[in-house]
């Protein structure tokens, strides 16, 4: 069950709050959400996740999510945390602005370092260092009580609360203000990810407009059934995944792909929750319930994204850990031996510069940029129309070497049209037709349902009865379909389902079927009666004009080996390999022999090199599971595939593939910069501290001021925009190519 962390607004704490939880035996794989506040939890540990969480951070209360709409259509959790949030940045601002203030008044009051009876400096300094520090020492004194020593609170009190003893208290009061400050930013740019991240939820609908007896009224749209009719009416969100059974209107899908381009729905057409109506009024028979819709889906991938870390993200976050605490220690020396081992020193002079080095040494930046850095390029992919199921996938996506490609509607568009039909034994071109119509009426394949159209055009009035009660159907994997109804059995597939019904190649050469299916010329479909051939139908398809700029950007972006793996026959596998420049080829395939396949290729990867591979069809599940990477077409793409695959491309667009791959080594490449650039300047000022050249005012610098610079280093993932695509010297063929079933 889920449930939502009310009050959650440090993403450090979260992670604090996710450790501890999971030393709870039963919650060891928990995560916790912090782009959505949320956790999975068995109502059975509620309690006593309750009571862990008390213990980290209290005031963050346990609330089981509610499905139902708040004020704005939002989901209420969505509403209250963004209220939190404004209100937290709010009062931040007032007590930042009201300390700073009051720094500047005790400045201009007294001289540094204060005489010990200057009280009205004092009180003033006090005043601001309460109104930005009281937060900071409650943390450190609450988890002190707990238990937790060693965490930038902990820091801040101890490096800030000395400088007082040690009448500095100008630069304690700038420590804390400039944290505040940092962590004000901080905010701002985690909330501005969160909301990069979640802004997908506003795809959910807030109601449907049901016909029910001629009259139409509003519902919740889970109240919706599978077979009944909505209408959506100009500028209104689609609720439910559909079918259009009346009007035609162009539709917004940029929420749902990321595509700017509106597109034509028309009668017949399959329809997506979460696009937006255009012009005209349409009406829609629902297909799926809303928790299986499309909009359903893509919500629970988001939501989870964040859950999934990546490792660096899990690196830094146990460098953390057994960082702090060596500071600690390293403070405690640069206070206690120096004095007792230089001649000349004093205790004052190295405690100085030991608050100093616990100030530099803080870990916020890396602790906030990595997971910010990561929210952020989940973002910036979203934001293209592209689902990243977490950021573990996104890490993993800059090291991809091999990319292996589906064919019929990855590489291909999956438009099939019946092109031409060839007849034996005194069948007419309609009767074949019509037989291939009939057996093929219930499967769901793209070259079934391009038959079952050309039929419905061809004859109309016949095309509405082509399911027949009480049959005996079945589909045969890799092969075609077998009806048996009326007496009759129809076969409708590829030439082995022939062979293996008893047909002979001699049978078809009688008919003259082999000399018309020349070898390469395209995808037939034979059709046999009761065991005679009867004739076969060649159906066309076309390579994706994305297909060839993906693979060149693929190239340009250097991933070593591009290879597809299809079921087609051998000629017309060459055909789109040849056209499209790939490495390598394998037709004739089953599902399990591209999982075998795909295991012997991944076995002469290199080290850290991750294989890829890109699929749509039900049939492609296996696969996408099998390889490193999984990446399905999402619009067209089956459930299942969506399902087993760890990214999914929404407007099933090949060249996002290099474009997501661009997001990943983007993101990586800032947060190797942010990682670099903390801990260089970190020790760099650490060294200027020990010898004396560093004062607290450069501490705050190292310490904030590198936080602000690797927050705003990370923002500019949010702002990348991927790279078109760019195909030099390079024909973009849209000739139809003619595939094997």
């Amino acid at each position: 069950m889920k449930y939502i962390l009310e009050g959650l607004n440090c993403p450090h704490c979260s992670l604090k709050i996710e450790t501890k939880l999971k030393t709870i035996p039963g919650l060891e794989h928990c995560h916790i959400n912090y782009a959505t506040k949320s956790v999975n939890l068995d109502p059975v540990y509620t309690q006593q996740a309750q009571e862990i969480i008390n213990t980290v951070e209290p005031g963050v209360v346990l609330t089981p999510k509610k499905n139902r709409r708040g004020l704005h259509g939002q989901p209420p959790e969505r509403e209250k945390n963004e209220k939190e949030d404004n209100s937290i940045n709010k009062n931040l601002r007032t007590r930042i602005i009201m300390a700073a203030i009051l720094m500047f008044t005790g400045l201009l009051w007294s001289k540094t370092p204060l005489a010990p009876y200057d009280w009205g400096a004092y009180g003033v300094f006090s005043s601001a260092y309460l109104l930005v520090g009281a937060p900071v020492i409650a943390a450190a004194v609450r988890n002190l009580a707990n238990r937790h020593l060693f965490d930038e609170n902990f820091l801040m009190t101890v490096a800030t609360v000395s400088a007082f003893l040690i009448r500095q208290p100008a630069e304690a009061v700038a420590v804390m203000l400039f944290f505040a400050i940092g962590e004000f930013f901080e905010d701002k740019a985690v909330n501005h990810s969160r909301k990069a991240i979640t802004s997908l939820v506003d795809l959910r609908p807030d109601y449907a407009n049901l016909l029910v007896d001629s009259s139409c009224r509003r519902v919740n749209p889970e109240a919706v059934a599978i077979g009944q009719t909505i209408e959506i009416r100009p500028g209104e969100k689609v609720p439910l995944d559909g079918v259009v059974t009346a009007g035609s209107s162009y539709v917004d899908t940029s929420a749902l792909t990321g595509e700017s381009r509106p597109r034509k729905a028309m009668v017949g057409e399959e329809i997506l929750a979460g696009v937006i109506n255009g012009n005209s009024l349409l009406q829609v028979r629902v297909t799926r319930k809303f928790q299986d819709s499309s909009v359903a889906k893509i919500l629970e991938l988001v939501e989870n994204a964040a859950a999934r870390k990546a490792p660096t993200e899990k690196l830094i976050t146990a460098f953390a850990r057994w960082y702090t605490p060596l500071v600690v220690l390293l403070t405690l020396f640069l206070a206690v031996f120096p004095p007792l081992l230089i001649p000349g020193a004093t205790f004052k002079t190295w405690i100085y510069r030991a608050l100093i080095v616990l100030v530099i040494s803080c870990p916020c930046a890396l602790v906030v940029s990595v997971p910010l850095g990561y929210f952020s390029g989940l973002g910036s992919a979203s934001r293209s129309g592209i689902l990243v199921k977490g950021a573990n996938f996104l890490e993993a996506l800059t090291k991809a070497r091999t990319v292996v490609f589906d064919k019929t509607g990855t590489l291909t568009g999956g438009h099939f049209q019946v092109r031409k039909i060839y007849t034996a034994h005194n069948f007419t071109p309609r009767d074949v037709l019509a037989l291939a119509a009939r057996a093929e009426a219930r499967s769901s394949h793209p070259i079934a349902r391009s038959i079952q159209k050309a039929y419905q055009k061809e004859a109309p009035a016949e095309a509405g009865n082509l399911k027949d009660h009480n049959v005996d159907y079945q589909e045969i994997e890799g092969r075609g379909v077998k009806l048996t109804a009326g007496g009759k059995t129809i076969l409708a597939g590829n030439a082995r389902l022939l062979y293996e019904a008893g047909i002979t190649p001699a049978q078809l050469e009688a008919g003259g079927l082999q000399a018309a299916a020349k070898p390469g010329a395209g995808t037939f479909v034979y059709v046999a009666v009761d065991g005679v051939p009867a004739g076969c139908l060649l159906v066309g398809d076309e390579i994706k004009t994305a297909s060839f700029a993906a693979v060149e950007n693929l190239r340009q972006m250097g991933v070593g080996k591009m290879a597809m793996l299809t079921g087609d026959h051998e000629a017309a596998a060459a055909h789109v390999a040849g056209a499209l420049n790939l490495d390598a080829y394998y037709a004739g395939l089953l599902p399990e022999n591209k999982v075998a396949q795909i295991e012997k290729m991944k076995k002469n990867l290199g080290p850290g090199e991750k294989l890829v591979f890109v699929g749509d069809g039900i049939n492609d599940a296996p696969a996408l599971a099998c390889a490193d990477i999984g990446v399905a077409m999402g619009a067209l793409g089956s459930d299942a595939a969506i399902e087993a695959a760890d990214l999914a491309l929404m407007d099933d667009n090949p060249q996002k593939l290099p474009q997501v791959i661009q997001i990943a080594r983007y993101t990586k490449k800032i947060l190797t910069q942010n990682i670099v650039m903390a801990l260089g300047i970190k020790a760099l000022f650490i060294i200027f501290a020990m010898v004396g050249l560093a004062t607290m005012w450069a501490a705050v610098f190292a310490d904030v001021g590198v936080t602000l610079l690797a927050v705003i280093n990370t923002l500019r993932i949010l702002r990348y925009t991927p790279l078109p695509a760019e195909t030099k010297n390079r024909q973009m063929q849209t000739s139809p190519v003619e595939f094997e079933y």
